[in-house]
């Protein structure tokens, strides 16, 4: 019977939800075409989340369980991964589109010789062969792609995009062999920021700060409105640069891709870099004092109005929302 496979992420033993959502369309496809779908969970001290992958669709999950596996390692995952491929010879590979799963993705393909469809945003099953949708120049088109003659096809999902279903049902758990050769490169530590924030490129609800803020400590007020949303904090490249806000938390061209269910735009005139890197997101809203900003374009919801008479506002009648609820 032919098979899809699912890479599982885990951060700290905690299975990441985009693993999820690539499991929940596995299982979706699957269906279909009558294919089994089976997973692979790599990691330490993880074998006892295996079986419960069951309830998004897996019938087996692979587990490659040691020490050195504890934290993520790309040659260690690749070769795991590649050894779960051997063992049930996939029609297709499927992996959540973050920083670990477009690494990975990568490093499987080079070792199998095959193709990867990065940043898929729809995916179905014709003629037994897969067939993605996936946005190109920057969001402004959409490709309609297939995997090729090759096998397996490895597919990087972008996260929020496809639901995870969960239902019923328990998954066997069969356990991989130690992987074979040296991990050249070792993650020794981990140093993670104090206050846990979630990451924008998963977050279901993003609150956006941008030049419009004025500067670094009015990152406050976007922070709290997140915060009553329970939501994450973005930035536009200009914040960015700017010094106010790291990296990490850029949404755009040369930040993150996210397609929330709520993005809350604050300050932000909505240059085409960063409307690239949102503008899939399920419903926008815009606060900025300016009303011909481009932004207003493609929101949903605006408001004409000083942000910094508007964010206290929304605070404060978010609370009261949820304090009724």
């Amino acid at each position: 019977m032919a098979c899809m496979l699912t890479f599982i992420e885990q951060r700290n033993g905690a299975i990441r939800k985009a693993s999820l959502e690539a499991l929940s369309e596995a299982k979706r496809l699957a269906g279909a075409s009558g294919w089994k779908v089976c997973a692979v969970l790599v990691g330490h001290g993880v074998a006892d989340k295996a079986a419960g992958l069951g309830a998004y669709g897996a019938s087996s999950v692979y587990v490659a369980d040691e020490e050195r596996l504890g934290r993520y390692s790309a040659e260690g995952y690749a070769a795991a991964v590649k050894a779960a491929v051997e063992k049930c010879q996939p029609e297709a590979v499927l992996m959540a589109g973050t920083i670990m799963g477009r690494d990975l993705s990568g490093r499987l393909a080079a070792r199998l010789g095959v193709g990867v469809l990065a940043d898929v945003t729809k995916l179905e099953l014709e003629g037994g062969r897969l067939v993605a949708v996936r946005p190109v120049y920057s969001g402004k088109a959409m490709a309609t792609v297939d995997g090729g003659a090759g096998k397996p096809t490895i597919v990087t999902l972008r996260p929020n995009v496809f639901p995870a279903a969960a239902g019923e049902g328990t998954a066997t758990v069969e356990p991989l062999g130690p992987i074979t050769g040296d991990i050249r490169a070792v993650v020794k530590e981990l140093l993670a920021k104090e206050g846990g924030e979630i990451d924008v490129a998963e977050a279901d609800i993003i609150v956006s700060g941008g030049r419009g803020i004025k500067g670094p400590e009015n990152f406050a007020l976007i922070k709290q409105l997140a915060d009553a949303l329970g939501g994450a904090v973005g930035a536009s490249r200009a914040a960015v640069d700017a010094g106010w806000i790291e990296h990490d938390h850029q949404v755009g061209q040369t930040g993150k891709v996210v397609s929330p269910s709520l993005y809350v735009a604050c300050g932000i005139s909505g240059a085409i870099q960063h409307l690239a890197g949102m503008s899939s997101s399920k419903l926008i809203v815009a606060v900025n004092k300016d009303p011909e900003a481009p932004i207003f374009k493609v929101a949903d919801y605006g408001i004409v109005g000083d942000l910094f008479q508007v964010l206290p506002v929304l605070v404060e009648e978010v609370k009261k929302l949820k304090a009724e609820a």
